[in-house]
């Protein structure tokens, strides 16, 4: 079995120059200046390397080495345990953050009259699934941000009442790019009484995280975007004292202790948070997310878990600064701790359909967002990367 490994040839070259580092593992730089992480992200160079891997193991050898991939999601699983520091018995391997959201959303004990608070301007995927929940006689109160998009956590608590029982909001705005302050919201919305769900996926990777410091209830995100992973792999956190509050819904083959006993089906509930696995998994996208995932986990060990945020800042910064000197108007937080790599501006001179449209033209990703423009930078992007965005609205194309 060929198994890949995303550690340096050289470690001292990722000490002295760690984001030059992971640059070089990043094969879309040759050709893009790729600022559109909030969508889908590239993949690094091991990610496909292992996609090819387990490509060549499914046709060569089949399912004999299927105990090897199973024990790749158990580490995956570890990985992000370390990640959130959490237990690993609190992490479920799920397909993506909608999942997630649903198997809270669909196994909550609601009563006729519960309800739930978001901010408004959510991602659909964290408005749908509780929404759906009118069926069962549960409101759905959607708070409105303030005038600059950021988040109102005083109008937050003032909708909870005695009959809320979950607040769900992102970590970061899709849009606005707005990061909420967790330890604050989660600490303001518990004393309240609601649970906090957390959509994390424009955040996590980023932006440390610990679960044992920052107790959120419930968390699901995605790896195919700040990560750097596949789509179709992602990971959702139940706390332990939530777990049996939850009805596994649906309930599969793989959510029982004796999920390879098939002759003797028994519906006995596997103990921890693997239960909401109901099937089988997704050991390619498995494989690819935990080679991404790895690049994070090696930079925080050898930096700091606030140096990939730290670096991601400071160039959001830095092109935030050179947007508004070049005439834009953007939409950044006006405070560092609410800000993030999204970041989402009006052309001076374009409209944003044909900003966009230029930018591909010359190998510049961005989306339209919010405002208009939605730059997502990550920290293996450079000055260079900026300068190449900042071109197109200088030259002053006509719409």
């Amino acid at each position: 079995m060929t198994h890949t490994d995303s550690s340096p040839a050289s470690p001292d070259f990722l000490l002295a120059d760690p984001w030059a580092w992971w640059r070089s593992q990043m094969p879309i730089v040759r050709d893009w200046a790729y600022l559109d992480h909030a969508a889908v992200a590239p993949l690094p160079a091991p990610t496909a390397a292992a996609i090819r891997d387990f490509a060549d193991e499914a046709s060569l050898a089949g399912d004999t080495v299927w105990p090897e991939w199973a024990a790749e999601v158990e580490q995956l699983r570890g990985d992000f345990a370390t990640l959130l520091h959490t237990d690993a018995s609190e992490v479920a391997i799920l397909p993506n953050t909608s999942y997630g959201i649903n198997l809270v959303a669909e196994g909550f004990p609601w009563v006729a009259g519960d309800n739930v608070v978001i901010p408004a301007d959510e991602f659909p995927s964290n408005v749908f699934p509780w929404q759906n929940q009118a069926r069962r006689g549960v409101a759905l109160r959607i708070v409105p941000n303030r005038p600059d998009g950021s988040v109102d956590l005083s109008a937050i608590l003032a909708a909870i009442d005695n009959r809320t029982r979950i607040v769900a909001a992102s970590w970061v705005g899709f849009a606005s790019g707005y990061r909420l302050d967790l330890a604050e919201a989660v600490a303001a919305v518990h004393a309240a009484g609601p649970l906090f769900f957390l959509d994390a996926i424009q955040g996590l990777g980023v932006f440390p995280l610990d679960l044992q410091r920052v107790p959120v209830d419930f968390l699901a995100a995605d790896g195919h975007k700040w990560l750097l992973g596949p789509e179709g792999a992602g990971v959702a956190v139940i706390r332990k004292p939530h777990l049996e509050r939850l009805t596994v819904a649906p309930v599969g083959w793989n959510s029982v202790r004796g999920a390879y006993r098939f002759g003797q089906a028994e519906l006995d509930l596997k103990p921890d948070a693997s239960r909401f696995e109901i099937g089988s998994t997704n050991m390619l996208g498995c494989r690819a997310l935990r080679q991404s995932l790895s690049i994070f986990l090696r930079l925080r060990e050898a930096l700091g878990e606030a140096a990939i945020a730290d670096r991601v800042l400071d160039l959001a910064e830095e092109l935030d600064e050179k947007l508004r000197n070049a005439g834009a108007t953007t939409a950044t937080a006006p405070r560092r701790q609410n800000r993030s790599g999204i970041v989402t501006f009006a052309p001076a001179n374009l409209s944003a359909a044909r900003f966009r449209s230029l930018a591909a033209e010359r190998g510049i990703a961005v989306s339209c967002r919010g405002i208009g423009v939605r730059a997502s930078i990550h920290a293996y992007n450079n000055s260079s990367d900026i300068d190449r965005l900042l071109a197109i609205d200088t030259a002053r194309q006509p719409n």
